[in-house]
C-alpha cells in the first residue's frame, strides 16, 4: 500500500478528524524481519519516571530506531499500555478490549468495566494517519504518566485499526496543539497543566540511537545534562503542529533544497526525514543514491566520504551527519529521505526522529517555540 502524504488538519465533523499523514513504511518492510517485533515487545522493561519537584522525566524505549516508546496507565485500578509520544498528532487512544481488527489481539486493550473511574462520553470517532486509521469512541478516565496524573482526561477507544498491525506500541499520545485534536476535548498536556501537575508549559526529548534504553521525554522544565551548548529557539510559524520556517538545505556549500526558505514539522511520530520528492531527489543526487524499489541506496562505502546534510534554521546551521542519514538493513545502505509531502504542500518538510536524535528537542506551549541544542 502507498502512504499518501497530507499536511495540515481538516476537521469533517465534531467526531472525525484528519491528523498529518506521512509517507512512511511499515515497520516489517523496514525491518525486513517480523520476528523483531515479538523479541522487543518480550523485552520491554520500563523503569519508573525520576521525578523531582521541577521536572517530570520519562523513559521510552527505542524500539530498533523506528520507534519511541513509553508506558502510560489509564483508570482505576490501573491498566497499562505503550503509546508513543507524538508530537505530530494531538490526540490520545488505545485499543478497546472489544476492538475487532487483527491489530488489537496483538496489543494490550482497555476494559472499561474494570476501571471504576471510566466514563463513556459515547461520540464516535475516526483519526487518519499516515501509517493506518483507528474508528472507536471516546471516553474519559485517569491516565497516568509516571507520577504525572490527568484526571478526567478525553482519550479514544479504537474499534477498529487499520496498519497498526506490527507496531510496537498499543496507542498514541498525541503532544500537538490543541486545534489538531477532537472537537471539545482537552488534550493530556492541556489537562496536566490546568491541574498544575507541572510549573512551566514545556515538554522535551532526547533520542537516543542503537539503544534501546536511554531516551527519555521530560515535563515541565528541561534537564541540561541532555545537551551541549546553549538552546537555540526558533518561533512556532503555525499553531496547530510544531511547525517552524526553516532557511534552506545545503550540502558542499550548496544550496540543493528550500532555496526561498520553506516550512518544517518537527514530529517525534515519524521515522525518516520527508520533503517534496523533486528536491529529495536533487539531494539524492548528490548522494550519487541510486533508486531501488521505493528507496534509495547508496554503496555502504560511500558513508565514510558522504558530507554532512544542513539545515539552516533561524540563521543557525543543524547539519545532520552520513551516519545519520544513511542506514544500514541487511547488507543494504538506504537514505533516510522521502519525497511526497508536495501532494499538500509546494515546500513542507517533516523531520523526524533521524533529525531529533542529533538535537535534543525543547517544545514550549507558552511561548510558542521550539528550543534545539545538540544532543549528547
Amino acid at each position: 500500500m502507498k502512504w499518501l502524504v497530507l499536511l495540515g488538519l481538516v476537521a469533517l465533523s465534531e467526531c472525525i478528524v484528519i491528523l498529518p499523514l506521512r509517507k512512511m513504511k511499515t515497520l516489517r518492510e523496514t525491518l525486513r524481519e517480523k520476528n523483531l517485533l515479538n523479541n522487543f515487545l518480550e523485552e520491554q522493561t520500563y523503569r519508573l519516571s525520576k521525578n523531582d519537584s521541577k521536572i517530570t522525566i520519562h523513559p521510552l524505549r527505542n524500539y530498533l530506531d523506528t520507534a519511541y516508546v513509553g508506558n502510560i496507565t489509564i483508570g482505576t485500578p490501573p491498566q497499562e499500555f505503550r503509546v508513543v509520544f507524538d508530537t505530530g498528532s494531538a490526540n490520545l487512544w488505545v485499543p478497546c478490549i472489544t476492538c475487532t481488527s487483527p491489530a488489537c489481539y496483538t496489543h494490550n486493550t482497555f476494559n472499561p468495566q474494570k476501571s471504576s473511574s471510566f466514563r463513556d462520553a459515547g461520540s464516535p470517532i475516526t483519526i487518519f494517519y499516515g501509517s493506518g486509521i483507528i474508528q472507536g469512541f471516546l471516553g474519559s478516565d485517569t491516565v497516568r504518566i509516571g507520577n504525572l496524573v490527568s484526571p478526567e482526561q478525553s482519550f479514544g477507544l479504537s474499534l477498529v485499526e487499520y496498519g497498526f498491525d506490527s507496531v510496537p506500541f498499543d496507542g498514541i499520545l498525541g503532544l500537538a496543539f490543541p486545534s489538531m485534536g477532537i472537537k471539545d476535548t482537552i488534550p493530556i498536556f492541556d489537562n496536566l497543566w490546568s491541574h498544575g501537575a507541572f510549573s512551566e508549559p514545556v515538554f522535551a526529548f532526547y533520542l537516543n540511537t542503537n539503544k534501546p534504553e536511554g531516551s527519555v521525554v521530560m515535563f515541565g522544565g528541561v534537564d541540561h545534562r541532555y545537551y551541549k551548548g546553549e538552546l537555540n529557539w526558533i518561533p512556532v510559524s503555525q499553531t496547530s503542529h510544531w511547525q517552524i520556517s526553516m532557511n534552506n538545505i545545503s550540502m558542499n556549500g550548496n544550496v540543493t533544497a528550500c532555496s526561498c526558505g520553506c516550512q518544517a514539522l518537527l514530529d517525534t511520530g515519524t521515522s525518516l526525514i520527508y520533503g517534496p520528492t523533486e528536491l529529495v531527489t536533487n539531494i539524492h543526487k548528490l548522494m550519487n543514491a541510486k533508486p531501488k524499489d521505493s528507496e534509495y541506496v547508496v554503496s555502504c562505502d560511500a558513508v565514510k566520504t558522504l558530507p554532512p546534510v544542513i539545515f539552516n534554521i533561524n540563521g543557525i546551521d543543524y547539519p545532520l551527519p552520513p551516519q545519520a542519514y544513511i542506514i544500514k538493513i541487511q547488507n543494504s545502505c538506504r537514505s533516510v529521505f522521502q519525497g511526497g509531502t508536495e501532494n499538500s504542500s509546494l515546500d513542507t518538510w517533516i523531520l523526524g526522529d533521524i533529525f531529533l536524535r542529533q538535537y535534543f528537542s525543547v517544545f514550549d506551549r507558552k511561548n510558542k517555540r521550539i528550543g534545539l541544542a545538540p544532543a549528547v
